[in-house]
């Protein structure tokens, strides 16, 4: 941008904000009298990530030398520092936050508290930043914001060797501050007139004309004197610099007809952006809004382009294909696509060999900004009744109802609509949605119901979630720690619902789970029968006095421990069996067996001795306690919970945790 204030350069990405620059400077440089926490906030489109974006250049080394810092206002650069640590929160769990910066900082916390403690400990104050808190958060409607800011921002700023800047929605902002002691929190709120910048709107809008900066070459932006009053007009219209940007967007997209010398059609505000745009291409304003409503709903980055009409028309009640197709001028000044990389595209073709459908090279729709969401939103009569609309189409696109055969977009996302729609507790019985939405998602959304209003396989998957999202497991792990937890909770039938109806080959079939804290060591073996077979048995060591438990020892010599014998294929107590009668597998009969097992704390393997591939790997969130293999393949673990068998599938995909 060009211009000066005060004879110095304003700062080449931000345009302006003198005033906060000088802040934020003397905070980063602990200037005497600076506070050691930065608020800053404001409406949304008030341009908080801008000036974060903008400030952080100048604390970036790499960006410092590109930028004009001999031009600039010395009180608005900060000193040279390394830089500070920056945890992006956008689409992230305030837990995910804290542990970003945890390994920022290379801390041996195994806990969020030990966190905070070892934070504290620290010889040297550090500098942390956070913008984008509104982001935050894997689905919308489950309030992560909020969360983040009470769960992580506050205690950091809670914390003396934590010199922290944060960008915040307004309503949180003040939460953040209170509590904190005199001096030591600054708030700088964008819209209030200590920190306004009407110079740097018209700088923006100035710029933003300019064909040097990109804008096409049209009678009002190629002639200087004709630019220089319009981009005055518009910035002393705007409310903020995303007024400036949609009313520069409009006037760009569709510019028959305007006359730069009617100020008419100069928005002040979000809203006005909509309405006059639309009136000025002689369309209803309610129609554009109807358009833009299912990117209003959206979660994440967007909805794939080929959804767009079937989701508006939803949402109107009303069938809206030909608006789409004859409304890119109508809305194109207020959306973005978003092309998927290469990344995002591999990851789709990795679910696509896991027995999902990937088909990438996607083009998703998003707004221009979170601010036009809000106006959208906020005009709808009944936002849970829209998504209540919004959801059932999209669960009419699953491909004969099956969720392998989803868009990515309604498979990872319908829960985040359902929710905010109140409707997320009738979706959670299905275990095929279990096994193929991305686990972050559908469990940041379960999370946010009430408990009460869980049934019992929804509670199964969300003491399931932990695992799935801490091991990033691919579908066919996600089908087979679920089917086990299904099993241990009693569940069978949605176990055998993942065997049956999810066309998977997983690693094992658990055959039975006990619930039986205790268990300290376990043992395969047989106990022979009068007609000469045998019954294969699960030895399980148990402390004294559980039911059905001999004591281990002579009377009057307990160790205190007990045996407990149980059934190792079918489900049966053989607590009448005498464990001097069973007989354990020898060596020579463990290793002549085709697979062997290895243990760690919180993870079993069972592997081919062959080719010593892994065919099966389970984790479990609770530690190990003990394992055995059967010559023939069934696997009996313990953890502290209890105890359970599965019979392990060695012609079956191998997998990894």
């Amino acid at each position: 941008m060009t211009g000066s204030t005060e004879g110095y350069a304003p700062h080449p990405h931000i345009g302006g904000r003198t005033a906060a620059l000088r802040a934020l400077t003397a905070w980063r440089a602990t200037a005497p009298g600076a506070p050691r926490v930065v608020v800053v906030t404001g409406g949304s489109g008030s341009g908080r990530s801008r000036l974060l974006t903008g400030f952080l250049m100048l604390c970036e080394p790499g960006y410092r030398k590109q930028m004009p810092l001999d031009e600039m206002d010395p009180s608005t650069v900060p000193p040279e520092l390394p830089a500070p640590a920056v945890p992006a929160p956008e689409g992230l769990t305030a837990a995910q936050v804290l542990w970003l910066l945890a390994d920022h900082y290379e801390l041996n916390a195994t806990s969020i508290e030990g966190v905070y403690a070892e934070m504290a400990a620290l010889d040297e104050p550090v500098t942390v930043v956070v913008p984008d808190v509104d982001r935050a958060g894997p689905v919308r409607a489950a309030g992560e914001p909020a969360r983040l800011v009470r769960e992580v921002l506050a205690p950091l700023a809670a914390t003396e060797t934590v010199r922290l800047l944060a960008e915040v929605p307004r309503p949180l902002a003040a939460e953040l501050a209170e509590g904190l002691p005199p001096g030591t929190v600054q708030v700088i709120d964008l819209d209030e007139p200590e920190w306004a910048d009407p110079e740097g709107l018209v700088r923006h809008a100035h710029a933003a004309l300019n064909p040097e900066f990109g804008a096409p070459e049209l009678p009002f932006t190629v002639d200087p004197a004709g630019r220089l009053a319009l981009g005055a007009a518009i910035g002393r219209r705007a409310g903020s610099p995303l007024v400036v940007q949609l009313a520069v967007n409009c006037l760009l997209m569709a510019p028959e007809g305007f006359d730069p010398a009617d100020e008419r059609y100069l928005p002040t505000s979000v809203g006005e952006a909509l309405d006059l745009h639309a009136g000025r291409l002689g369309a209803d304003p309610q129609t554009l809004r109807l358009l833009l409503a299912p990117l209003a709903l959206a979660e994440a980055d967007g909805i794939p382009i080929q959804l767009w009409a079937r989701l508006a028309s939803a949402v109107a009640g009303r069938d809206m294909s030909q608006a789409i197709a004859d409304g890119m001028l109508l809305a194109g000044p207020f959306v973005q696509p978003v092309e998927q990389d290469a990344e995002q595209e591999a990851e789709q073709e990795a679910d696509q060999a896991e027995g999902e459908q990937g088909d990438g090279g996607r083009t998703l729709l998003r707004l221009l900004h979170p601010a036009l969401g809000d106006e959208i939103r906020a005009g709808l009569p009944h936002v849970a009744a829209a998504q209540t609309q919004l959801a059932m189409a999209l669960l009419e696109a699953v491909p004969e109802q099956d969720w392998s055969k989803a868009d990515p977009y309604v498979r990872d996302h319908i829960a985040g609509h359902t929710l905010e729609a109140g409707l997320l507790p009738q979706l959670l019985t299905d275990p095929a949605l279990f096994v193929h939405a991305d686990p972050v998602a559908l469990r940041a959304a379960v999370e946010a119901v009430p408990a009460e209003q869980l049934g019992a396989p929804a509670r199964t998957y969300l003491r399931t979630a932990p695992l799935l999202t801490r091991t990033e497991a691919p579908v066919t792990l996600r089908a087979a720690l679920l089917e086990a937890t299904f099993v241990e909770d009693g569940l069978p039938e949605y176990a055998e619902a993942i065997h049956q109806r999810l066309g998977l080959e997983l690693p094992w079939q658990t055959l039975w789970s006990l619930t039986l804290p205790g268990v300290s060591a376990v043992t395969v073996g047989s106990l022979p029968r009068p007609d000469g077979s045998a019954t294969p048995v699960a030895v399980l060591v148990v402390p004294a006095g559980t039911p059905g438990a001999r004591p281990v020892g002579a009377p009057g010599e307990e160790s205190g421990s007990a045996v407990l014998v149980h059934g190792l294929v079918q489900p049966d107590h053989l607590g009448d069996a005498d464990p001097e009668q069973i007989l354990r597998p020898s060596e020579e009969e463990r290793a002549a067996a085709p697979l062997g097992l290895s243990r760690g704390a919180d993870y079993l393997r069972v592997w081919n001795r062959a080719d010593q591939e892994v065919v099966a790997a389970l984790i479990s969130d609770t530690p190990f306690t003990a394992a055995d293999l059967s010559p023939d393949g069934i696997l009996l673990l313990a953890t502290e919970r209890g105890a359970k068998a599965l019979r392990i599938r060695a012609a079956g995909a191998g997998i990894a945790s």
